[in-house]
C-alpha cells in the first residue's frame, strides 16, 4: 500500500479522501495549505501526492513546480476548473495527471494506483551496478569509488551517502529524503548525522576535482558536475 499526500483546504474533502483511501490500506497525509503541502512532501516522503489547484496561499500550480525542484514523486492535480488551458499549464508543471472536481473516489483511487505503478521507484534507479558522475566513478556492487582514476577511500556509510546522492545527481535531495534512504526512517530528523558526514565527504573529494556536493539552504545537498546539471550516467 501506499503513502498519499491530500493537499487541499476542504476540510470535508479531506475527511473523505483520509476514510476512502484509509479503507484500501493507504496512508493519508494531508495538508490544509501550499507551504503545508510543500513541507509534508518533504517530511512524509509520500509515494503520491493528490493537489488541489486552489489553495488559499499559493497556487497549485506554484506548489508543483516547487516540488519539483527536488523530487519526482507522481502529482495528481485536482481542480474546479476543467478548461483545456489550466490542464495544459498543470501538466507542463509538472504534474502527472489531472482531475476535476467533483470527482468519484473510485476513479481517484484507480489514478492513484496508475500513478504509482508507472513511476520508476527509486530502488530501481539503484539496480545498475555503475554510477558515473563526470569524473566520479562509483562501484555499487564492490562499494568502491574512484575519482579521475583515483581511490577515495571511504567508509560504508560515507559510500552509501555518496552513491545515494550520485544516483540523482544534479537534483536537491531533501535531508528527510537522505536520512531517509540511507539511515532510517527513524533518523529522518537526525540532520547532525548528514551534515557531519557530507563534511566528511567534501574534505575526501577536495576542491577543483569537478565534482561537488552543494548545499540547498533549508531543504538539502545535491552532488553537482561543474559546468553541468545533468544527472549521472548508469551503466548496467
Amino acid at each position: 500500500m501506499a503513502r498519499i499526500l491530500v493537499v487541499d483546504d476542504d476540510p470535508a474533502l479531506l475527511r473523505a479522501l483520509r476514510v476512502s483511501l484509509g479503507s484500501k490500506g493507504h496512508e493519508v497525509v494531508t495538508a490544509a495549505t501550499g507551504e503545508q503541502g510543500i513541507s509534508q512532501a518533504a517530511l512524509a516522503l509520500p509515494d503520491v501526492i493528490v493537489l488541489d489547484l486552489g489553495l488559499p496561499d499559493l497556487d497549485g500550480l506554484t506548489v508543483c513546480r516547487r516540488i519539483r525542484e527536488w523530487d519526482d514523486v507522481p502529482i495528481i492535480v485536482l481542480s474546479a476548473f476543467g478548461t483545456e488551458d489550466r490542464k495544459v499549464a498543470a501538466l507542463d508543471g509538472g504534474a502527472d495527471d489531472y482531475m476535476t472536481k467533483p470527482f468519484g473516489t473510485a476513479e481517484l483511487e484507480a489514478r492513484i494506483r496508475t500513478a504509482i505503478r508507472h513511476h520508476r521507484p527509486q530502488a530501481e534507479l539503484a539496480e545498475a551496478p555503475t554510477v558515473s558522475v563526470g569524473p566520479l566513478e562509483l562501484d555499487l556492487v564492490h562499494c568502491e569509488a574512484r575519482l579521475d582514476g583515483r581511490a577515495l577511500e571511504l567508509t560504508a556509510k560515507e559510500f552509501e551517502l555518496l552513491s545515494y546522492l550520485g544516483r540523482f545527481a544534479g537534483k536537491v535531495c531533501t535531508h528527510q529524503m537522505i536520512l531517509g534512504e540511507v539511515w532510517g526512517r527513524g533518523y529522518a530528523k537526525e540532520a547532525q548525522y548528514l551534515h557531519a558526514y557530507v563534511h566528511r565527504l567534501r574534505q575526501k573529494i577536495g576542491q577543483g576535482t569537478g565534482v561537488s556536493i552543494r548545499t540547498a539552504p533549508g531543504i538539502g545537498y545535491l552532488l553537482s558536475v561543474e559546468g553541468s546539471t545533468s544527472s549521472a550516467n548508469r551503466r548496467p
